[in-house]
């Protein structure tokens, strides 16, 4: 868990921003709720736990994110927050706001739980803090969840499944739902997943949760990515962006003596990958949490992979390509799967040499050596 911000950049170059349509809706209706022992999940800065915090005097709330860059963003403007105020508040033990990164859900009983959701979200992993928020929540407690579609029937099907009465908040652009809890779950649900696949006469086992990239099977880009790719006897990989840590598996298994380091800013990911390697006898591999892209001993690799979202403008692909550029040693190899690779082209001439495009089907695998 992290609970400070380590990286200034946070705070001077990303300016506020409102809350998203479900969010708001969503403190519209939390706000008139009793309880002080908070918790929330956000798709955004997390705007409805820190206006509660701010609302209630004895409120002890928690702030949950997967992605450790968003919790960043969160805890800059919680910071940005405090820093306005006229004098700044005395600790106070029965006043908290905590903006953690981790896998699940914090533990203990809470009194509240909110839990904003959209239409574009993933529906396994919403389903996922939905039930872990719920068992929670103290007998008698409520969880209030709301969704960015007027129209909504998915998320108020998924409600019925607690077995509770469900009051319905109509919003111009929202729809909120209000449950109160009076009894624990019968059963609960698994939504964790092990699948396996085979690479260069090697059996793989992959272990996924709702959340990390490529749930429950593996990708048509990371299957393009490993197959470009050859390792040598005691050379070092980075997988940056690692998901479930299938790449960087897969070639761990090619040769003896390979040192892998799988990065990922998703918690979830981290866990998994540590689980994969765990699962398949990979003894000379390490995964850590980062949302910078930096490694220890920087210069060092031998190889580094990479299968960036395709979104943001190839804003996260530049960042993958400058993780890579410090994880690598001179002459070192980097390996970036993508289904644009003109942008590549176009782009690392400046640094990098022996720009070379391997095509595919369906992705294209982008060779470069720093």
């Amino acid at each position: 868990m992290v609970n400070s911000l380590t990286n200034e950049h946070f705070k001077a170059e990303l300016p506020a921003l409102p809350a998203r349509t479900s969010e708001a809706a969503l403190y519209d209706v939390a706000k008139e709720l009793p309880g002080n022992r908070i918790l929330s999940t956000s798709l955004g800065r997390g705007q409805a736990a820190r206006w509660l915090y701010r609302d209630r005097s004895d409120a002890n709330v928690s702030l949950w994110y997967l992605d450790q860059f968003q919790q960043r963003l969160a805890i800059a403007d919680h910071e940005a927050d405090i820093k306005a105020l006229p004098e700044p508040p005395l600790p106070d033990p029965n006043h908290s706001l905590s903006i953690v990164c981790d896998t699940d859900l914090p533990e203990g009983e809470i009194d509240l739980a909110l839990i904003p959701c959209s239409v574009r979200g993933e529906a396994e992993l919403q389903r996922d803090l939905l039930q872990q928020s719920y068992t929670r929540l103290a007998v008698g407690g409520r969880l209030v969840t709301s969704v960015d579609n007027v129209n909504d029937r998915w998320l108020h099907d998924q409600l019925k499944a607690f077995g509770t009465k469900i009051s319905v908040r109509h919003s111009d652009d929202a729809v909120v739902y209000v449950l109160r809890k009076d009894q624990e779950l019968k059963r609960q649900r698994s939504f964790d997943c092990e699948f396996t696949f085979r690479f260069r006469g090697q059996t793989i086992t992959a272990i996924t949760r709702p959340g990390v990239f490529s749930h429950r099977r593996l990708d048509a880009g990371a299957k393009a990515l490993m197959d470009a790719v050859t390792v040598e006897p005691g050379q070092r990989l980075i997988d940056i962006g690692c998901g479930c840590g299938s790449v960087a598996m897969a070639l761990a298994m090619q040769a003896d003596g390979i040192h892998a380091l799988a990065i990922d800013s998703n918690a979830r990911a981290i866990q998994c990958t540590r689980m994969g390697a765990k699962k398949n006898g990979l003894a000379d591999f390490d995964a850590r949490l980062t949302c910078d892209g930096d490694c220890e001993s920087p210069a060092s690799y031998d190889v580094a992979v990479g299968n960036p979202p395709y979104f943001a403008n190839f804003q996260i692909a530049r960042l993958f390509v400058d993780a890579a550029k410090r994880a690598l040693r001179p002459s070192g190899r980097m390996y970036i799967v993508t289904k644009q690779p003109e942008w590549y082209e176009e782009n690392l001439v400046i640094q990098w040499h022996d720009i070379r495009v391997i095509p595919g089907k369906q992705y294209a695998v982008v060779e470069a050596w720093k």
